[in-house]
Order: C-alpha cells, then sequence, then structure tokens
C-alpha cells in the first residue's frame, strides 16, 4: 500500500468523533509567531494537568517530547499521542512541535510516529541529533548524512510533515558550526527538513559572528528554539531569557524580520527531572515569556 494511502486510511480510523477537536486545533494559529514551550520539565503531570498549565501561562501550544522518558514513549505513539492532543485542543492548543528521537528513514518505529503524528495534524517535529566520528574524515560523514536525511526528507514529504535539525553547541554535534549543517540539508526542501534555529547554541559556538551563519541557513530556518547562557570560566552556564550572552537585537532583527516560524521557548536552567520543582519551572517560564514578548514587542 502506497503511504499516501495509508495515510489517508490512518486518517480515517484516528479521527474518531472525540478527536476531531484536537485535530481541528493542531491547525497553525494565525499570529505572527505562534509561541510554544518545551515541555520536558513537565512530564511527571498528565495531560490534562499539563495542558491546563500551559494554557494559563497564555502559550500557543507545547513542543513535546514524544521519546523515551516524555510525554508519549514512540511504543505507545498510536495510543498516546491522539490523547495529548485531545487535552490541549481542550484548551485551545496544540502541539506546535514533536521532539523526538527520528533521524533514520529505515526504522520501523521511525514511520510509525511520522504517520500518526502527521495524521493528527503535527506539522513539524524535531530530529534526533546526529554525531562525528572522530575517526572518520569530516567530508565523508556529511556526504553519509546528505544521504540519510534525503531519505528521510522523502518520507516527510510523503506523510506532509517537516523534520527540524537543531544546532547544538559542542565539537561532536553535526550542525554546532551551522556550515555543516548547511552542506547537509543542499538541496533538500526545508519543507521536507528544516532547521530549528537556537540562538543560545549558535551565540556559544559563533559568539558575534552568529548573524552571518544565520544569514547562511536561513532559508532553512522552520522554528526559532530561544534560551539564554553565560560563561563560568570555560564551562557553559543557562540562565533566564535576558540574563546571559544572547544579543538581545536577535529579537528585534526577528521581529522585523518576514520569519512567521514558530518560536519554541526553552528553559534549562532548572533541574527538569525533579517533579517537585514542577512550580519554579512554571513559575520561571512565566518570567521568560514575558521577557521574550518584550523583546519581541509583542507586549
Amino acid at each position: 500500500m502506497q503511504r499516501r494511502q495509508f495515510l489517508a486510511t490512518s486518517a480515517a480510523t484516528l479521527a474518531a468523533a472525540s478527536l476531531q477537536p484536537a485535530v481541528a486545533c493542531a491547525a497553525e494559529t494565525s499570529t505572527k509567531n505562534p509561541i510554544c514551550v518545551f515541555t520536558k520539565p513537565f512530564n511527571s503531570l498528565s495531560y490534562d494537568e499539563l495542558a491546563e498549565q500551559i494554557a494559563a501561562l497564555g502559550f500557543d501550544g507545547i513542543e513535546a517530547p514524544v521519546r523515551p522518558g516524555g510525554h508519549v514513549d514512540p511504543d505507545q505513539v498510536e495510543q498516546q499521542l491522539p490523547k495529548l492532543v485531545e487535552a490541549l485542543a481542550k484548551r485551545d492548543l496544540q502541539v506546535t512541535v514533536m521532539a523526538s528521537d527520528v533521524n533514520d528513514a529505515t526504522d520501523p518505529l521511525t514511520k510509525r510516529v511520522i504517520r500518526t503524528a502527521a495524521t493528527l495534524g503535527i506539522k513539524r517535529y524535531r530530529m534526533k541529533y546526529v554525531h562525528y566520528d572522530p575517526k572518520k574524515p569530516i567530508d565523508d560523514q556529511i556526504d553519509a548524512w546528505r544521504g540519510q536525511f534525503s531519505e528521510l526528507a522523502a518520507l516527510n514529504h510523503d506523510y506532509g510533515i517537516t523534520g527540524l535539525y537543531q544546532n547544538h553547541a559542542g565539537n561532536k554535534y553535526m550542525g554546532a558550526p551551522i556550515w555543516d549543517l548547511a552542506r547537509v540539508l543542499k538541496g533538500i526542501a526545508p519543507t521536507d527538513i528544516g532547521m530549528a534555529y537556537d540562538i543560545r547554541h549558535a551565540t556559544a559556538e559563533g559568539g558575534t559572528s552568529w548573524p552571518t551563519t544565520f544569514r547562511m541557513i536561513r532559508d532553512h530556518i522552520d522554528t526559532v528554539y530561544v534560551k539564554d547562557f553565560d560563561w563560568e570560566g570555560s564551562k557553559l552556564t543557562n540562565t533566564p531569557l535576558g540574563e546571559g550572552l544572547v544579543d538581545k537585537a536577535f529579537f528585534k532583527m526577528l521581529a522585523e524580520s518576514d520569519f512567521d516560524g514558530p518560536i519554541s521557548l526553552h528553559e534549562e536552567y532548572i533541574d527538569h527531572r525533579d517533579p517537585k520543582l514542577v512550580p519554579e519551572h512554571l513559575a520561571a517560564i512565566k518570567t521568560d515569556l514575558q521577557v521574550l514578548r518584550k523583546m519581541m514587542n509583542q507586549d
């Protein structure tokens, strides 16, 4: 059975009456830049509790971890992801980005996750990182990833969903300097695989040169990730938004540009593993959102 036929069949099955509001709400909002929040700190909450708390903060949606240890375990994606989407839809929220472990089109679990997300109206997912092998030539690895990503892009195209690759600081990550990611994505449509541009990591890697690499990769940027950091000696330390080294001019530039994709807020300066800290995370995220809107001139 062709993928498109399978998708249509799956849609008819999953879009039962109870899920109609959820599917409808999964469409993009009408604002220029929908703002979502990465909900990794809230894995201890039920879907309804999560939706209630995020709606109260004023977000348009969430970046939902659909990976081991996240809100939805990939092995249970067909059963659990519709429940999450439905809970969010009751409060006019959506899964703006699905954070996943997907990066291999040949993995059977990849097809299950992508198919289910696409059927529910989820438009984009974050891919799993790939790492450099220090014993292999860089060019050879980039060529191999270009082939791997091209296969995944074809699968995404069939299901009408966009994969996102996030730049991440560190010498082991492909995409950290951004020029290498630009090479991997060359010839791939941004609607099939785009970039989740992380200004925190771009600043940590590029210092004052981030505007140059931003322009280099701009045509592939689908979503922007915002968070902040500082240096403690030679160590990176995450900070509340606006209190670190991320250039505030970035947000003004973004607001004045033609970028109309989502913005995902990441709060990573409080331990996400301790459920007792959920109230602290909520308070921190509320403040970060206010800072973001102010820097984007949205308040």
